[in-house]
């Protein structure tokens, strides 16, 4: 016994350092699930047909904002290579090409949620509902170039180490978000009152506000002095922007992936009836909540294993990796432990209904069971984001979800009757696959480099 403790008496420096570089993150990631909750309360204080329209506008901006927000994750692995090679003198001429890209992903992102009225209409939504989720998003979309270059900014600052300013970024968002979203939405202060557009056009404004704010910060901060982020004009270039590409729309295709899993389950319990709805949207919004913990690790994972491939350090890239993977282990514990303890009285805290509440009780339990392989995924996916291999991942997780986990979960959810749980078992065998196969990846992965 003493013996393997002296062996891996690294791990737990390791996954300290890691854990401190994704805090910040994991705080960001809860501000901006602030964000959706401030926008979720507001509309539902002015009325059940704002809230309709908001649900369903914010769920057709999150599922194509997937796309937007994958791509671009192909910058933290490059910045921490660069970095971790001593190659810091190339970091701001590929955060300008980034920006190109962020820039032209934000423009296909407005364009899209500007015409996404047809898709409204394809999905049957409510027709009292389309028309205020249309200007909803119409309004909303003015903020999507300025998503995508915040994306590319706060990317920037992760990839070399330094994770406050998204959590500083996600706060201050948040709490611009409260007073001006209920100003535009219930028109005080002399404004006009305009619903569910006022709450679009509030985050839009936010959004651009985040932005100048992170610019100003990385012009103005000596952490990016030498790097001159915004030193120069520089056009376009096909090489950069093509790598960046190569690197990033497969694991744009992955989280889209994951992603659309949740939301076609959710479609797919819809057409079953109003309790397990209810159930299910109570379940997985907690499920979520505990998902920004791996989700903050796995990005801190992809950063740090990035950095030890730009040393040439294969032991480095084992253990970045082996510590995302012990953090994520003792975090989703806790988040297992809790939903299962806790479903019966979480529930009764989200519904009075009895039927509700003890459907999402047991939905609970199965969350609990998919923590660990949610949990292991994220890290591995991220950190084999951090060694650039994105393709063969992009088909694991293509095959793991939707291949078997939403074939099982419609086979056993609808075919055989079983509701919401059997939608669920889907999610669990699904999210389990991609555990399997994302971590044999990164094992063999990790292992072959030179």
């Amino acid at each position: 016994m003493h013996a393997v403790c002296k062996r891996y008496a690294w791990l737990p420096i390791e996954m300290r350092r890691t854990a401190l570089l994704a805090a910040p993150v994991v705080a960001g990631q809860f501000s901006a699930m602030g964000m959706n909750v401030v926008d979720t309360v507001l509309a539902g204080r002015h009325g059940a047909l704002t809230l309709a329209a908001v649900a369903v506008g914010s769920a057709v901006w999150s599922l194509v904002l997937l796309v937007v927000l994958g791509v671009l994750m192909a910058v933290p692995p490059s910045v921490s290579q660069l970095d971790g090679a001593g190659r810091r003198d190339e970091i701001g001429a590929l955060f300008r090409q980034a920006c190109w890209l962020a820039l032209a992903l934000g423009l296909a992102l407005f364009a899209f949620v500007r015409a996404s009225s047809w898709l409204l209409a394809a999905v049957g939504i409510a027709p009292e509902v389309q028309p205020r989720a249309i200007e909803f998003l119409h309004a909303l979309s003015w903020g999507a170039p300025a998503l995508a270059g915040l994306f590319v900014c706060r990317n920037l600052s992760e990839g070399l180490h330094w994770t406050l300013p998204t959590m500083v970024s996600g706060v201050a968002g948040l709490l611009a978000l409260i007073p001006l979203g209920y100003a535009l939405m219930f028109g005080t202060l002399g404004l006009p009152e305009l619903g569910a557009a006022g709450l679009g056009y509030a985050t839009a404004l936010v959004t651009w506000l985040q932005l100048l704010g992170m610019v100003v910060y990385l012009s103005r901060s000596s952490r990016f002095t030498e790097l001159a982020p915004f030193g120069r004009f520089e056009p376009p270039r096909r090489a950069p922007i093509a790598e960046l590409l190569r690197v990033g729309m497969p694991m744009g295709a992955s989280v889209f992936m994951e992603g659309s899993l949740f939301v076609a389950t959710a479609l797919a319990i819809g057409t079953i009836g109003a309790v397990q709805v209810a159930a299910h949207q109570i379940a997985i919004s907690l499920a979520s909540l505990a998902f920004m913990v791996p989700l903050g690790v796995a990005m801190a994972t992809t950063v740090r294993v990035g950095s030890a491939v730009g040393r040439d350090d294969r032991s480095g890239v084992r253990r970045a990796g082996a510590a995302g993977y012990g953090i994520v282990l003792l975090t989703q514990t806790v988040s297992a432990l809790a939903l299962l303890l806790g479903a019966e009285s979480i529930a009764a805290l989200y519904t009075r209904d009895a039927a509700v509440a003890a459907l999402a009780a047991v939905l609970m339990v199965y969350a609990a069971a998919f923590q660990f392989s949610d949990g292991i995924q994220a890290a591995s996916a991220g950190a084999l984001r951090g060694l650039k291999d994105t393709r063969v991942p992009m088909w694991i997780t293509m095959a793991s979800y939707w291949g078997l986990g939403m074939s099982l979960g419609l086979a056993l959810g609808l075919g055989l009757e079983l509701g919401a749980a059997g939608m669920w078992w889907g999610l669990i065998v699904g999210l389990s696959a991609a555990a399997f196969g994302l971590t044999r990846r990164f094992v063999r992965m990790s292992a072959a480099r030179p």
